[in-house]
């Protein structure tokens, strides 16, 4: 079964979107095993409406916490308590894409970050970034706290206006492969997420 592990340098960079695009190219199940935020709907119905998948391939949460905020505080707030053994990976048939809420370094509970629930899964990671300024910074600090886990990282996909140089420099010094860049698409449906991803997107 090969499982990829999509997570980003911060929230909100689109790797719901590009999750979508994977989950869509590779035929796989979709998993968002912490949702925080449900209003007026989770990535999970987001994934589906975006990568073409049967509605069987997109698997229900572990946790779904209605509170818009880490997965820590949302838990709090909700009155839930995470724990690890209720986020063990799915066993399917196929590929398995992961989506992991927020950056690297987002705290699961007061004792787990994503970072370290990568590590437990120890599968590898597809870190999503953005193009504009700052970029290199979160990018190269999301890496090194992978790396300091040993977390396998697969390479990193930019999302964004094309930038030639933070698309250049990123993966050359934290020598990790760079799978591309996914425009930001307007109209974004099934039919030019699957388009852009794959004139767009090379998975090795």
């Amino acid at each position: 079964m090969t499982i990829l592990v999509v997570t980003g340098t911060d929230t909100g960079i689109g790797k719901t979107v590009f999750a979508a695009g994977l989950a869509g190219a590779l035929g796989a199940h979709y998993w968002k095993p912490i949702q925080a935020g449900i209003d007026p709907e989770g990535d999970k119905e987001t994934v589906a409406a975006l990568s073409g998948l049967p509605a069987a391939r997109i698997l229900p949460e572990a946790y779904r916490l209605t509170t818009p905020a880490s997965p820590h505080l949302a838990a709090r707030i909700d009155g839930v308590t995470i724990t690890l053994d209720r986020l063990a990976l799915p066993k399917v048939d196929g590929p398995l894409v992961v989506e992991g809420a927020g950056g690297v370094l987002v705290p699961v509970s007061d004792t787990l970050l994503m970072a370290d629930l990568f590590a437990y899964w120890g599968q590898p990671v597809i870190l999503c970034a953005r193009t504009a300024l700052g970029t290199i910074n979160h990018s190269l600090l999301s890496i090194e706290a992978l790396r300091a886990r040993g977390v396998p990282i697969a390479g990193i996909a930019f999302i964004g206006a094309p930038h030639a140089e933070n698309e250049r420099i990123i993966p050359t010094l934290a020598n990790i492969p760079c799978l591309g860049r996914l425009p930001l698409l307007d109209p974004l449906d099934p039919a030019s997420l699957a388009t852009a991803f794959a004139n767009s997107i090379t998975l090795s």
